[in-house]
């Protein structure tokens, strides 16, 4: 809940940024090679080498790693997590010895600003400090921290029943070292902070493993000091592997944060939703007409993209950029998807309203003035303008929940107006989106082309569930963007030069569409086909329950920026549609 830092199978931390999500990364070699920083702690290998974990797994309901090993000498587990409390961010990683006697090495390659730098290397004993692009880290370790070159390096043994543990914390003070940790306790403090928070989850049907790991991951990438949620930790990591489609996802998108907030009141989190609409309303103020679709975690608006030349690149992917060109762009959809969370929010929690009024009058009023124009849309193209289908349809659903929000007496407004307007977005959209021939709403307006997202836009709520147009438009969709296993690619790329984003080259198939279209099987009574996609959607997953961006069903390979809050969001929106234990024991008893 400060940053993240992505652990590979040998036990390496591959990447992590300090103090924050969006701070410049120290350990990079996940977008390069290992001089570009790790810290890799796991058992020295007949070869030297540390081999992969032979198995890995989160501690009950908790974000605690634990990797484990068994070797020839013995058995070793490594802990890794991040305390829970304190203000400043930390890694622990806690060495335990299961049986025989093995031996371990740690080797930590800090590299600044993303690989490019190495800091200086301050000894004092079993205390070593570095200073970074922000602040200072400092590791204290239970063993003796030596140097080779630019690393730190430790070697040692461990017998069954012992522990040595490695505390990596960080100071904005350059000369002011931290308090010396307490690994133990603040494993136990951890263990007791997540497992009373999964505690609070309010999912009565199946799968509630899968429902409390999503959730820990929306959770975890939330930035605690202002409530923001980042749309994952990470940056770069391709969405096809050597193309060029690389984006930098540590910020905190709207929508994304949207999408979020909404699964979060549905499963019982109001600290996290009012947490989320605190931020909101100190991010935009009064200023509804510059909002922006995404901002830093602190609210920053300049997100400059840029262009890491020095990195190869995850499986030589490149260009690897940081910052994101998209926080300029227009995107309609935006104000109608923060709308629906605001409503969904309140209507969890009724006494949100005087905090959601205000935001959802000024968000309106944005869309009264804007929905006519041509924007870059939900998937944030790099190529022209266009009417797409579902940004209006979400203009549209931000004018139907300011007429409810109103009706329902939570807050003053011309209703007559919205009521109006609603309706002539309604018109606009099903003369100029939908197409009579085929019976599905496309892309965009004069459009033959078909997209997931409208399948988003159904589920606002535009058309009944068993209007023919929604059910044409689900089958439409389901025909011409579904590729092998039932994965729903986002739109159709093309071969020959730039499409419809202005972007050359391909990408895997969009785990929140195949959310989305599970959903919408389900609502039009396909109940067998939305449980056989959820299954594919939940084994997409990693060994410890991650998702990322994309999926590669031909390889069997995540792509994109890892772990993807929108498909952690698809996978809690399928799992909340799904039919109660209550419901599938009455389901199960009914059939003849």
């Amino acid at each position: 809940m400060r940053t993240g830092a992505l652990v590979d199978r040998d036990g390496s931390i591959a990447w992590m940024g300090l103090p924050r999500f969006d701070s410049k990364a120290h350990f990079t070699s996940i977008l390069g090679t290992e001089k570009h920083g790790l810290w890799r702690i796991g058992p020295v290998g007949p070869d030297g080498a540390t081999p992969a974990a032979d198995r890995r797994r989160y501690l009950d309901d908790t974000l605690i790693l634990e990797s484990v090993w068994t070797t020839e000498a013995g058995t070793v587990r490594v802990l890794d997590f991040m305390p829970t409390t304190g203000d400043a961010a930390q890694l622990v990683r806690i060495v335990q010895g299961v049986a025989g006697r093995v031996a371990m090495r740690s080797v930590l390659r800090a590299r600044t600003g993303y690989g490019r730098t190495t800091p200086q290397l301050v000894f004092g004993g079993r205390r070593v400090s570095a200073r970074l692009d922000e602040g200072r880290f400092w590791l204290d370790a239970d063993v003796h921290l030596g140097a080779r070159g630019d690393d730190l390096l430790s070697e040692f043994a461990v017998s069954e029943g012992e522990q040595v543990a490695f505390t990596l914390s960080w100071q904005p003070d350059q000369t002011t070292p931290p308090p010396l940790p307490a690994p133990a306790a603040l494993l136990r403090q951890t263990t007791d902070f997540w497992t009373t928070w999964a505690s609070h989850c309010t999912h009565t049907g199946a799968r509630r493993d899968e429902v409390i790991r999503s959730l820990i991951v929306l959770k975890a990438l939330t930035y605690e000091p202002t409530g923001a949620m980042v749309a994952a930790p990470s940056v770069s990591l391709p969405e096809e592997i050597g193309g060029t489609r690389n984006w930098s996802y540590v910020y905190c998108w709207l929508r994304d944060s949207a999408f979020a907030a909404e699964v979060l009141a549905e499963f019982g989190y109001r600290q996290e939703v009012q947490d989320w609409i605190g931020w909101l309303t100190t991010v935009i103020g009064d200023d509804f007409d510059n909002l922006q679709i995404m901002y830093g975690v602190g609210g920053e608006r300049d997100l400059a993209e840029e262009e890491l030349g020095w990195l190869p690149g995850h499986a030589g992917s490149r260009p690897v950029r940081i910052g994101n060109g998209a926080a300029g762009q227009l995107q309609l959809d935006v104000f109608g998807e923060v709308v629906c969370a605001l409503y969904k929010a309140q209507q969890h929690y009724p006494d949100l309203a005087p905090a959601v009024a205000p935001l959802i009058t000024g968000l309106v009023r944005c869309v009264e003035k804007l929905w006519r124009e041509p924007d870059e849309g939900i998937w944030e193209i790099r190529g022209p303008r266009r009417h797409f289908v579902h940004s209006k349809v979400m203009a549209w659903a931000a004018l139907d929940r300011a007429v409810r929000f109103t009706e329902a007496g939570h807050m003053d407004g011309p209703l007559e107006h919205w009521r109006v307007l609603r309706d002539e977005i309604h018109r606009d959209v099903c003369e100029k989106g939908y197409d009579p021939q085929r019976n599905t709403f496309t892309q965009y307006y004069g459009s033959t082309e078909l997209d997931a997202a409208v399948l988003h836009a159904l589920l606002s709520g535009f058309l009944p569930a068993d209007d023919k147009r929604a059910i044409g438009t689900i089958e439409a969709v389901q025909r011409d963007l579904s590729i092998k296993g039932g994965y729903l690619l986002r739109y159709r790329t093309s071969d020959d030069g730039p499409g419809v984003d202005g972007l050359t080259g391909h990408e895997g198939t969009f785990l929140i569409g195949l959310g989305w279209q599970t959903v919408c099987l389900r609502r039009i009574g396909r109940t067998d086909e939305a449980e056989i996609l959820t299954d594919a959607l939940l084994h997409a997953r990693n060994d410890v329950g991650l998702l990322s961006e994309e999926w590669d069903p031909h390889a069997e390979q995540q792509l994109g920026n890892f772990p993807q809050a929108f498909s952690h969001t698809a996978a809690l929106l399928v799992l909340a549609a799904a039919p109660t234990a209550v419901e599938q024991d009455s389901a199960e008893v009914a059939v003849p």
